[in-house]
């Protein structure tokens, strides 16, 4: 019986838990090995952008002096294909998206770093749903800049961001624009929060609870600098308490940004209550490095008018928007858009 427990195998022994200043450089190490992959894969993807631009290149300069047609770019195809077995990506419809790739900004060099630093599935969303070149340009600035995954790039293309954003510029106090200069390119007229599947008699309660269940979204909605805070903030003043609805900070800007939710219109004595959260934050919660506090009166609905004169006396860093539960229609957009560029062009004599 001893000799059978003497060749029994014990269970091996589990490493040891590291030390806090073990914990602290191995961390570092594992942050050198994700920032080479990272590296890495960036690498990879500017030099198959790079490919696919010269292939591009290669392809619109023999239509223009040979007269290729996708036929020849089919015959191509199969050359590739026959020649080698294993390259990937050049399909016909490929190379022809190469070659229109090339022909959309050839003249615009200083596009250049955005586009070998986005995916080619995000390149050729931009492509095929832009339909002037500032529209691209602007996409491909935001897709740089907010991290978007291609989903989230295609949400937005489909959403008309481009549209609504020129038509309609947010409606700020003049107060956040003195405290907070390029504050207008950070928020945004409306929100689409189409993902939070409400109904059309939803109480306040009901989309507090959705924007919190669905906080990623709404964060990636918001913009990438937005950190979350929390619900419900409680503010005691004058041994009262109060509850703001949601609370985020802006690495950008380096400021909280109270956000107070109304299912409604938007009324002006709305813009009051916002007024004293922010006086409350600044007063008790901001800390002594944070810029003045921005305060985001989120509703269903506004009349611009009504919000400019509400706006006009206001002396908080404020902003109204509606939130939209349904994404708009992008044809009755662009027509709108359409309209907009015709009138402010300049007159040709």
């Amino acid at each position: 019986m001893k000799s059978f427990q003497a060749r029994s195998k014990r269970p091996p022994a589990l490493p040891a838990l590291p030390s806090a200043t073990e914990e602290l450089a191995f961390s570092e190490v594992l942050e050198i090995i994700q920032d080479a992959r990272r590296r890495a894969l960036a690498a990879v993807n500017t030099a198959l952008i790079d490919l696919y631009w010269r292939v591009g290149e290669s392809i619109s300069r023999r239509i223009g002096t040979d007269g290729w047609g996708k036929g020849t770019v089919a015959a191509l195809a199969a050359y590739i294909q026959e020649r080698h077995p294993g390259a990937r990506g050049f399909s016909p419809q490929n190379l022809w998206r190469m070659r229109q790739f090339f022909d959309a900004y050839h003249d615009q060099p200083e596009l250049s770093t955005l586009l070998r630093g986005l995916p080619w599935s995000s390149n050729l969303q931009i492509l095929a749903k832009s339909r002037r070149p500032e529209e691209r340009e602007f996409y491909l600035r935001m897709a740089a800049q907010q991290g978007w995954s291609v989903r989230e790039l295609a949400r937005q293309i489909d959403s008309a961001l481009f549209e609504r954003v020129v038509l309609h510029p947010p409606q700020v106090s003049t107060a956040l624009r003195e405290l907070h200069p390029g504050a207008e390119a950070v928020f945004r007229d409306a929100y689409l929060v189409e993902f939070l599947d409400l109904p059309d008699g939803h109480e306040e309660a009901d989309l507090h609870k959705s924007l919190l269940v669905n906080l990623r979204q709404f964060l990636a909605e918001l913009g990438r600098d937005f950190c979350f805070v929390g619900s419900e903030v409680l503010l005691q003043v004058g041994g009262k308490d109060f509850a703001l609805d949601l609370l985020f900070f802006h690495r950008g800007l380096n400021c909280l940004v109270a956000v107070e939710l109304k299912i409604g219109e938007f009324q002006p004595e709305h813009l009051g209550k916002l007024e004293f959260y922010l006086e409350a934050l600044d007063r008790d919660v901001r800390k002594l490095h944070e810029r003045p506090s921005i305060g985001v009166l989120l509703c269903a609905s506004k009349d611009n008018e009504v919000v400019e004169y509400a706006l006009s006396r206001s002396l908080s860093p404020a902003l109204i928007a509606e939130y939209q539960t349904r994404m708009p229609d992008k044809k009755l957009l662009q027509a709108k858009l359409h309209e907009f560029y015709a009138l402010t062009a300049p007159e040709i004599e």
